[in-house]
């Protein structure tokens, strides 16, 4: 499983904001110096690095005088505000001392959403990288509303990973890695040296929510990250951020932190633009017959599969598919709006007025 990454891959690295404050929520200034000497090693060892940073919230609550993390909206929007610059200032003045310039890459799921805009975003990325700059990519919570967020950035990560072809993503974090089991409940849990994205120990680990005093992410978000990393081959190493050659020795393939393997063969872009990118606006419940089609057969999904619709979606939106056990099959876009979908469950396609999602618009992610 493990093995170097090829010089000249771009690496793209994650560090929350728990790894980067204190616990008043000051920035850590040894966890900065830290991350980026990490990245400039990258830098001078031939490989493109764009680096995914929390802790804008954070690195503004001392400024405004807040002790505690907002639980408002505009709270947290105030936060972002003032915080983001600090926090890019401090990133500025760290990677100048290795002789590197930053840009700041503010994004938001609406952005990447659109195809026009995802692409753009994807040829400004590799734009600053051919340049040489490090581009440090945040959600832009200063605008953020619920239906515009990613939810973490460990899926953002996994998305400009997708962007920029990476070779490997790191995920920096608390722990050394991931456990079989919650170190809080367990004693002495078994690390996680290498898994595949497919391995059932991840779907327990799904279930884990928790996240940071200071941040929003946890043991599911990682994991769901790296298996979204996954699906475009890319594997993930999660990590304990105070290792100081942490980063060093995930991309030369040392034993160190959980490696995920990914699959063999990544998905294309448009696919993967369709599976994570775009937000899911329903849900259909198909029967067996329709999953062995679908999986097995590589099949389109046909109204005559489908049992249950969720949502008001048009035709052409994104919709997720689940078997009757509430299992994700995949996702995709609609052949036909919600509502006309309703009026013919279990029809035939020539009464339908064609497929539910054609194959060509749909992606299996089992």
């Amino acid at each position: 499983m493990r093995h170097p990454i090829e010089r000249g891959l771009p690496i793209v690295v994650k560090i929350g904001s728990s790894s980067l404050t204190t616990s008043g929520g000051l920035i850590d200034e040894e966890a900065i110096d830290r991350v980026a000497s990490q990245i400039a090693w990258l830098r001078h060892a031939g490989h493109p690095a764009v680096l995914v940073s929390s802790g804008a919230v954070a690195a503004g609550l001392p400024a405004l005088g807040v002790v505690e993390r907002p639980g408002d909206l505009p709270g947290l929007q105030a936060a972002a505000a003032v915080g983001q610059s600090k926090l890019i200032e401090r990133y500025s003045q760290v990677f100048a001392k290795h002789d590197l310039v930053v840009g700041q890459v503010l994004l938001t799921r609406d952005v990447l959403a659109g195809r026009e805009p995802h692409l753009h975003a994807r040829a400004a990325l590799e734009r600053l990288l051919s340049l040489g700059v490090i581009p440090i990519v945040n959600e832009n919570d200063t605008v953020m509303v619920d239906e515009l967020r990613f939810g973490d950035n460990d899926r953002l990560a996994a998305i400009v990973s997708h962007l920029v072809n990476a070779g490997l993503l790191i995920i920096l974090t608390d722990t050394p890695g991931l456990y079989a089991h919650d170190p809080r409940l367990v004693a002495e849990p078994e690390l996680l040296n290498a898994i595949r994205h497919t391995d059932e120990v991840l779907d327990g680990l799904h279930s884990n929510t928790g996240g940071g005093t200071y941040g929003s992410g946890g043991v599911a978000t990682k994991v769901a990250a790296a298996r979204m990393a996954a699906f475009s081959g890319i594997p993930t190493v999660v990590v304990g951020a105070v290792e100081q050659d942490a980063v060093r020795q995930a991309v030369s393939g040392a034993d160190v932190g959980t490696w995920v393997e990914p699959r063999a063969s990544g998905l294309g872009a448009r696919r993967l633009w369709i599976a994570f990118s775009l937000p899911s606006l329903g849900v259909l419940t198909i029967d067996d017959g329709a999953v062995t089609a679908l999986v097995d057969d590589g099949r389109s999904l046909l109204a005559a599969g489908v049992v249950e619709v969720k949502g008001d979606f048009s035709r052409g939106q994104a919709v997720e598919i689940q078997d009757e056990s509430d299992r994700l099959i995949g996702k995709g876009l609609a052949g036909l709006a919600g509502s006309t979908l309703r009026e013919v469950l279990g029809r035939h396609t020539s009464i339908a007025g064609g497929a539910a999602i054609h194959r060509d618009d749909l992606i299996l992610l089992v």
